[in-house]
């Protein structure tokens, strides 16, 4: 049986996107360290590459990067760090949680301390375990309301009416259609708030939470000629929003039982999950939901009043208000937000029927949210392809795949693009998918399918409109985008001016204080083991080395810095050997990183055309520039003519000895 030194595993709300992202990131910081790793995700499909009980056994730590459960109580007793899915989503960031785990398995005060902080940091964050539990019953509705609100919208293709068998479009067909799609719809609220309590009270927790799901549907019946509750009467239902009350209800009500009936006999346990827990919890969450109904249908009707008077504000407060939501965090929590409450609106838009105010400013909502999803990956493709020469190829093959996403109305697509420079690139997300869901409101666009991107447009009502209305917001957005790029690039390029050709001195013409390069190269900056796709890779993989080691402060900053030299002409040199140079404010300390690959990166020119086996980087911050730069400059360029030199470096694997034959070329 295989052992790995690392176990995680991860999962987000929609199962869609972070939770695989996050494990790319996790495995490229694990191979990054020599660590073997398995990640088990938790996606829409299920639960795949499941840990057995032997690996985790074997493993050194545990990396949990989710925000739904993961049943992370498999993992007690082991080293672990537990944070939210979004907090994995750079390779940068998934080694400092593999590092951190790592850190908290020894025995020393330094390793102890460090795993006190981490329960403190993220281990017990109520806000966390809170919003944890939200997300594992969003996941789990999500697929009921997308499966149902497609299916419906379909059965309109028939005709708006063409359910009603009284109705002169009536087909049969699209009534079954709208009959199944009802059915998922309407189970949209029980299934959140019973995933919701599931994640709480594990299993026993179910049976409450859909219960308390049913009941926020209904609301308390109540006899219309009585005015006494009724089982035969009628109540108000009160949506979403009590089943998420319902499903915190039921699942906290089913720890409080484990307690009271903790002290009956082992040999009960059978009769507690089969009887004592579904009973006692069901009539305890029944009534409690039952007693709220009230209030909670009053703050339901408020919030939908609330948003209706948005609207009566005028499209562009309202559409500000659902685009701003939408791009704040791309799938998180605030994201999850607007489009929860948009699906709401959308189930009681189905409900009212075709042609009532309630079904036209609902399925209006939704195409405005639905818009407001979509642009931010579109944005990041228009950028990419427009100004492809201020990008990496991996951001720019990261946005060829986005025009999928984006078009299939996965947001999540974007958030790499975005984690770089939240500021302002956040902030330009933000107004393209405002411009988006501005538009969509006043070229009075209806979508009644909640998800589905482009799929679905068969069934939008003033389709073309809302593609110009999304198309509109990705190209302003994409413009901004580049701009940004551009001016981060040109700043990056005037940081590194061009450099002079050097040429072999004779003798040590130029010598570098042994203050300044005595030490420049150490050896946890040495890299023996590499393999790298790409030139862009492997300057990508010096500049977040030189975040992890102190060296600089910004990745992006020194890769940008990097590409501006090699775009002014090649440090790719003969025989495998690259000499790339970064000069920026980002740089903090001036330092040589090297990276070796043996079978050699392609796509990197050089003067005999070889691919680079070896890469001496040079990182120099802004202020040295032409100082301590060209003095290593020089003198790495006069190490690289002798013959002795180049066999060492290129024929070693000891990271110490090629950290000590640089060294002695440099004093």
């Amino acid at each position: 049986m295989a052992k790995f030194d690392i176990i995680a595993a991860t999962g987000c709300p929609t199962g869609i996107a972070h939770t695989f992202m996050a494990k790319e990131a996790l495995e490229k910081a694990a191979a990054e360290r020599g660590l073997t790793i398995k990640v088990e995700t938790h996606g829409q499909v299920g639960v795949e590459n499941e840990l057995t009980k032997s690996e985790i056994a074997g493993a050194k730590a545990v990396v949990v990067a989710a925000d739904k459960d993961v049943q992370a109580e498999r993992f007690a007793g082991k080293p672990m760090v537990s944070v939210g899915v979004s907090k994995a989503l750079s390779v940068e960031a998934a080694g400092k949680l593999i590092d951190r785990a790592l850190s908290a398995k020894g025995d020393d005060t330094v390793a102890a301390a460090a795993d006190v902080e981490d329960d403190v940091e993220e281990k017990e964050s109520i806000g966390h375990i809170i919003y944890k539990h939200l997300m594992n019953g969003v996941s789990h509705m999500l697929v009921f309301v997308v499966a149902g609100g497609v299916l419906t919208a379909v059965s309109f293709l028939w005709g708006i009416t063409s359910f009603d068998s009284t109705a002169s479009d009536y087909n049969s067909f699209a009534a079954m259609l709208k009959i199944i799609g009802g059915i998922a719809m309407n189970l949209m609220v029980p299934v959140l708030s019973a995933y919701i309590a599931e994640s709480i009270g594990k299993r026993p927790a179910l049976v409450p939470g859909f219960v308390a799901g049913m009941i926020a549907i209904q609301g308390l019946p109540v006899n219309a000629e009585t005015g006494m509750i009724d089982a035969g009467g009628a109540g108000v239902g009160f949506g979403f929003l009590g089943g998420i009350v319902g499903g915190f209800l039921a699942g906290y009500v089913i720890l409080l039982l484990e307690k009271v009936f903790a002290g009956l006999p082992k040999n009960l346990d059978g009769l507690k999950a089969i009887f004592l827990y579904p009973l006692f919890s069901t009539a305890i969450v029944g009534l409690v939901m039952l007693g709220i109904s009230g209030p909670m249908a009053a703050i339901n009707t408020a919030m939908m009043d609330f948003l209706k008077g948005l609207s009566a504000s005028g499209a562009v407060v309202l559409g500000l208000a659902i685009g701003c939501m939408c791009a704040f965090d791309m799938g998180g929590p605030v994201n999850k937000a607007a489009y929860v409450t948009g699906t709401a609106m959308l189930t009681e838009a189905l409900a009212a029927g075709v042609g009532t105010d309630t079904y036209n400013f609902g399925t209006n909502f939704m195409a405005a949210v639905s818009a407001a999803c979509i642009v931010p990956p579109l944005i990041t493709t228009f950028a990419v392809v427009v100004g492809k020469k201020y990008f990496s190829q991996e951001d720019h093959d990261a946005g060829v795949v986005n025009l999928i996403l984006g078009c299939t109305h996965i947001t999540e697509g974007a958030i790499p693009f975005m984690t770089k420079n939240i500021w302002p690139v956040m902030p330009i997300m933000m107004l393209g998918s405002s411009i988006a869901s501005i538009l969509t409101i006043m070229f009075n666009v209806h979508d009644p399918a909640p998800h589905g991107g482009f799929l679905v447009l068969p069934v939008v009502e003033n389709g073309p409109l809302w593609v110009l209305a999304i198309l509109i917001g990705a190209v302003v957005g994409g413009i901004l985008f580049v701009a940004f790029k551009k001016y981060d690039f040109e700043k990056n390029q005037k940081a590194a001016p061009a450099a002079k050709p050097v040429e072999a001195p004779k003798a040590a013409a130029v010598e570098a204080p042994k203050a300044e390069a005595a030490d420049f190269v150490k050896v946890e900056n040495v890299f023996v083991a590499e393999d790298f796709a790409s030139r862009d890779e492997a300057l990508s993989f010096v500049s977040n080395q030189a975040v992890k080691a102190g060296i600089a402060s910004d990745a992006d900053a020194v890769m940008n810095a990097f590409r501006a030299r090699e775009a002014e002409g090649t440090t790719g040199m003969m025989e495998g050997f690259a000499i790339p140079h970064a000069k920026s404010d980002a740089i903090t300390e001036a330092a040589v990183i090297v990276v070796k690959d043996e079978s050699g990166v392609t796509g990197w020119d050089t003067m005999d055309g070889a691919p680079v086996n070896v890469a001496i980087a040079l990182l120099i911050p802004g202020a040295q520039a032409g100082t301590t730069h060209l003095k290593i400059l020089s003198k790495v360029a006069e190490a690289l003519m002798d013959e002795d030199f180049r066999a060492t470096v290129k024929g070693s694997t000891d990271a110490a000895e090629i950290a000590k034959t640089i060294n002695a070329r440099l004093v």
